[in-house]
């Protein structure tokens, strides 16, 4: 492996942890980051507050002009939220290059647009070599070390190539794949089971509970996804059921917890309250209720959530709801 110049664009937790472990591949990478104090401390002292507790290689640079921090890179990695991608990515076309490797790490659908994260990407840059990156990682645990898989997605074979290549090392193994759609909507999907199982969790129904909704959560999933023209086995892999997991038990995970507070009985803005860090599932609720209804496809969960989320339902009837649903091949 050769070393290149990467541009990460996008300075929360897992845009630094992707910038460190490139570094530490000694790969040259700019950092953009939108938060001044964020530049300032990654530059002076190697750290970021949004990954808190981890030391950043001293080679990673961070920018706050996004076209400075990108221009001359082989490769550039978005890693904002979903909702700010646009945008920032209208702002830094001028410094993308024909031949410039774009991957797209955000994970979430368009609210508005209902576009995938790729296809925004597409759209603002115009139709540039393209990689989805998604899977099962906390970046806390990517930034320790910690052995992690991931998928490098793209329809274009040798594309996806040079990602795995890029973010290959000794405690990260990418694999690549060619469902593009069915990485990104794995990828935005499991965030709304997450918050679903964390209301669960809050309640205090068991295991057996989450052990269902996670399941069934994978089903709806994977009948959106089809829909759309993913690849139902795309679902049962690493961007589907490996980050589904994850996302759904693990202690690290934002949108749980959010959930978990709310099945708690905390409004929806006491329970974001605070956070510096986005959980896109909530975003993603409206997103892919709004998906479902223009595809026709039966998302119970998703519309509970919804209901929970931004209706006022109380948890516990939603969660009734579910269980009281007509009977049911689970094949159907």
């Amino acid at each position: 492996m050769y070393p290149e110049r990467c541009a990460v664009i996008g300075a929360g937790a897992w845009g630094t942890a992707l910038a460190d472990l490139l570094a530490r591949s000694g790969n040259q990478v700019a950092l953009w980051a939108r938060e001044e104090d964020v530049v300032d401390s990654i530059n002076r002292s190697h750290r970021n507050r949004f990954l808190a507790g981890h030391s950043i290689h001293e080679s990673v640079r961070a920018f706050g002009d996004v076209c400075e921090a990108a221009r001359d890179a082989r490769v550039v990695i978005f890693v904002t939220p979903s909702h700010a991608l646009r945008a920032v990515a209208r702002s830094v076309r001028p410094a993308i290059g024909r031949d410039t490797v774009v991957v797209v790490a955000s994970k979430g659908v368009e609210e508005d647009t209902l576009a995938l994260m790729s296809d925004v990407a597409e759209e603002e840059l115009g139709s540039p070599p393209l990689v989805a990156l998604s899977g099962p990682t906390f970046a806390a645990e990517v930034a320790a070390g910690q052995p992690t898989a991931i998928v490098a997605a793209s329809e274009d074979e040798a594309t996806a190539l040079v990602a795995q290549r890029i973010f290959s090392g000794s405690n990260l193994r990418p694999y690549t794949h060619d469902d593009v759609i069915g990485v990104e909507l794995g990828g935005a999907l499991k965030n709304v089971m997450a918050v679903a199982t964390g209301i669960a969790d809050g309640l205090g129904l068991g295991h057996n509970a989450r052990a269902a909704l996670i399941t069934r959560g994978l089903a709806e999933m994977t009948r959106l996804g089809v829909a759309l023209g993913g690849k139902q086995a795309t679902f049962a892999g690493l961007a589907g059921l490996g980050d589904l997991v994850l996302t759904c038990t693990g202690g690290l995970s934002r949108n749980r917890a959010v959930g978990v507070a709310v099945g708690k009985g905390a409004s929806l803005d006491a329970a974001l309250a605070g956070r510096e860090t986005v959980a896109e599932g909530v975003v993603t609720t409206r997103s892919a209720r709004a998906l479902a209804a223009r595809e026709g496809v039966d998302m119970p969960i998703v519309d509970a959530v919804y209901r929970v989320l931004f209706e006022g339902e109380p948890a516990q009837d939603a969660m009734r709801a579910l269980m009281s649903r007509e009977l049911r091949s689970e094949g159907d």
